[in-house]
């Protein structure tokens, strides 16, 4: 038996982690690892208290068919990498890796050329995360330096993402 390497080892924990996103259209999920420990966990879903769209039974956004990278701000959940971030310390996140996995929840797919919306490009280089390792398909990855989004400034204003 071969041994699991570890990006995809900690991919597929995120992969685990998705499965409690609420989302009609696309569940992420994300994991901050730091010397190889989790520091945090986060999934696309609306703020504590709040209905999920699971719950309404339909997602606004889907209903006013708006296109996959455009307004967020009608979208009731928070992503997996804010909310794996708003659970972490920021001493803790200084040089540390995001996992993110994402999955198209109607065709049960890995979603195509997955990456973070500009919102959560800024949380994850004010957190100080060093490098966001993404999915793209069962042991393919894409590894992306922050320092990256931080030179190439124009990257946190394009529209992909969820």
């Amino acid at each position: 038996m071969q041994r699991r390497d570890k990006h995809n080892y900690y991919l597929d924990i995120a992969q685990t982690v998705l499965e409690r996103g609420t989302c009609f259209r696309r569940n992420y999920g994300a994991i901050i690892v730091k010397n190889d420990e989790i520091i945090s966990t986060g999934y696309t879903g609306a703020p504590r208290g709040r209905k999920n769209c699971t719950d309404l039974g339909f997602c606004i956004r889907e209903k006013m068919n708006i296109p996959r990278g455009q307004n967020y701000e009608k979208c009731r959940s928070v992503h997996a990498e804010a909310n794996c971030i708003i659970s972490a310390s920021r001493r803790d996140m200084i040089g540390s890796t995001l996992y993110l996995v994402g999955k198209d929840m109607k065709t049960n797919e890995f979603v195509e050329n997955a990456n973070s919306c500009a919102m959560c490009k800024r949380m994850i280089i004010n957190a100080g995360i060093e490098k966001v390792i993404i999915r793209d398909n069962n042991d393919e990855f894409r590894i992306i330096n922050v320092s990256d989004w931080i030179e190439n400034d124009d990257s946190l204003t394009e529209n992909m993402g969820y």
